[in-house]
């Protein structure tokens, strides 16, 4: 459809077109394999996010988890607090300011991140084929190209 080299790419692709097309691509394909856990991508994003997080002996605030993940403060305050109603999260508020809410995973958000975080990966494995896998360097390319974009700041428009 869109050719296998950028020459074949038409004229009117551009590259705001194709990253918008790939996440709506990845996002439904991450909800296909999520639903059988009866988890969403923004509750997986969540529950994975603080696994990793908790690994490395973070507990963190909501703040820090959405700038983790790159969500708005208000959606994972959202998140989290459905998220504890079904006993996946804890919140509490930080011993040193009690404008600070941090949080953790129960043993039951445990349970839910792994199998979660399992597949994932696999999928992961399976998008990324085409490019050679995970470890393929041209994966390793596109990652590099990727942050460089989420890292630049957003410019103004006029």
């Amino acid at each position: 459809m869109y050719g296998n080299q950028v020459n074949d790419t038409p004229d009117w692709v551009t590259p705001g077109y194709l990253v918008w097309r790939l996440s709506t691509k990845w996002r439904v394909a991450v909800d296909q394999a999520l639903a059988p856990l009866d988890l969403t991508h923004a509750q997986y994003v969540v529950l994975s996010s603080l696994s990793g997080m908790e690994s490395t002996g973070l507990r963190p605030s909501q703040r820090e988890l959405a700038d983790h993940t790159g969500l708005e403060p208000l959606y994972v305050s959202k998140l989290a607090r459905s998220l504890e109603t079904a006993r996946l999260i804890r919140r509490a508020r930080d011993a040193d300011d009690s404008r600070v809410i941090r949080l953790e995973l129960t043993d039951d958000g445990r349970r839910r991140a792994g199998p979660a975080i399992r597949a994932v990966r696999t999928l992961h494995g399976r998008l990324l084929a085409p490019l050679g896998g995970a470890d393929d360097p041209r994966t390793t390319a596109l990652v590099r190209e990727l942050t460089a974009l989420l890292d630049a700041p957003l410019g103004t428009a006029g």
